[in-house]
């Protein structure tokens, strides 16, 4: 995460988000180190435009070669969660969508720095350890297998998340580590090409959405190939998605 003017204190990423999840109007909600440089800089903007850039990268929870599947960048303006009403309802958002909160010490009360000052959780000796912080998006963009395209901010604030998001990385950790011959078969559904993708090397489940299964092979010339198969319908839940792979598996071997 990216305010211009303000360098982050830590190189290794300790600064950025421990959480984030999108408000029903849009907004970002962080939750972000008390003494981050986004924390100090929005805490003293007060009333000023805040920019700030946040970049999302996608990683293949599965080991391979050029796991990246994609990047995003999110813009717009960073201000505080002022204390209240507003801040408990954003932060049961954030620990419904992202339960890190007992972790984190965030089931103490909230401590404002001073009146009308941001939300913190407390940190040793009354220090603000955790400090939420509200990005309203400007514009957003995403790069990815299929391309670069721009996101508006309403269809943005629109958007649902995937059904599987939360399950992805362990669904493809299980079918790499216990169905790997199976989504080896997959190949066969290729037709002609199957003969030039899936001759050598292994076949890596790389992504997985409501819509299909995603995964990668390796061509005669040692050169990655992602394969995209289709669900006969968008799955809504696990028990439906064990169905729509079945389905797949079985198309393989028939």
């Amino acid at each position: 995460m990216t305010v211009p003017g303000n360098e982050p204190l830590d190189d290794l990423g300790a600064d950025g988000p421990a959480a984030r999840t999108v408000a029903p109007d849009g907004d970002v909600l962080l939750l972000v180190p008390g003494g981050s440089a986004a924390a100090r800089a929005a805490a003293y903007a007060q009333d000023d435009e805040l920019t700030c850039v946040m970049e999302i990268t996608d990683v293949a929870p599965v080991a391979m070669r050029h796991r990246i599947r994609g990047r995003a960048w999110v813009a717009g303006w960073l201000t505080p969660v002022p204390c209240g009403e507003r801040t408990r309802a954003a932060a049961a958002l954030l620990a419904e969508r992202h339960p890190v909160g007992e972790l984190l010490g965030l089931d103490q009360a909230p401590r404002p720095p001073r009146s009308g000052g941001p939300a913190a959780g407390v940190g040793p000796a009354g220090r603000a350890a955790w400090t939420l912080l509200r990005l309203e998006v400007g514009e957003a963009c995403v790069d990815d297998l299929w391309g670069v395209a721009d996101v508006e901010p309403d269809d943005f604030a629109t958007a649902a998340p995937d059904p599987l998001v939360r399950h992805e990385a362990d669904l493809l950790q299980h079918l790499h580590a216990a169905h790997s011959d199976q989504v080896r078969r997959l190949c066969a559904l290729l037709g002609d090409r199957s003969t030039m993708v899936c001759t050598r090397g292994p076949a890596t489940p790389v992504a997985l959405d409501r819509f299909g299964l995603r995964v990668r092979f390796t061509d005669e010339t040692d050169r990655p190939f992602d394969a995209r198969f289709d669900f006969p319908e968008p799955v809504r839940n696990v028990s439906e998605l064990r169905r729509a792979m079945h389905a797949l598996f079985d198309a393989a071997t028939g």
